[in-house]
């Protein structure tokens, strides 16, 4: 009787041994921008949108206010994504700008527990010019690490 506790002691560790999962703990793909120069936090609010893969609109960021940075996903079958950022002064003046920014995909899988993501190779960053000043391309590898930051954007004085 002994033996066969034992056994089943033996048996039930080395399965639960085998089914352990190695996913990472942030399994969460996006690009980090962070407010750098003469304003660094937003006095104005901030909504961001962009368009979806069929071509309807959704908001990304509703209404932040007192902002110095953001994480944004990126798109997974665009080659560009655009975003729309809109700021509502305090006088109630509304400014938008658009950011494109062009990248490339790849499919990142490490088991079938965790599923499948995708990592970025950001390409290039262009904007329209009405309250930003510019936004500058930093790291141009977006993974699952949360620490990098991948643009610094700038705006003009008085956001």
């Amino acid at each position: 009787m002994r033996r066969l506790i034992v056994w089943g002691l033996v048996v039930s560790g080395l399965t639960a041994a085998c089914s352990s999962v190695d996913c990472p703990l942030n399994h969460t793909v996006s690009t980090n921008y962070v407010l750098q120069g003469r304003v660094d936090t937003l006095s104005d609010t901030l909504t961001i949108t962009t368009l979806r893969a069929d071509n309807t609109d959704t908001v990304l960021i509703n209404r932040n206010v007192a902002t110095t940075g953001f994480d944004l996903p990126v798109s997974y079958v665009r080659n560009e994504d655009v975003l729309v950022l809109t700021l509502v002064g305090k006088n109630n003046a509304v400014t938008r700008d658009t950011v494109w920014v062009n990248k490339t995909s790849r499919p990142h899988f490490e088991s079938v527990d965790c599923g499948m993501s995708y990592f970025h190779t950001l390409k290039g960053v262009r904007s329209t010019r009405h309250a930003l000043d510019s936004v500058v391309l930093k790291n141009t590898e977006v993974t699952y690490d949360a620490t990098k930051e991948h643009f610094h954007i700038y705006f003009k004085s008085g956001h």
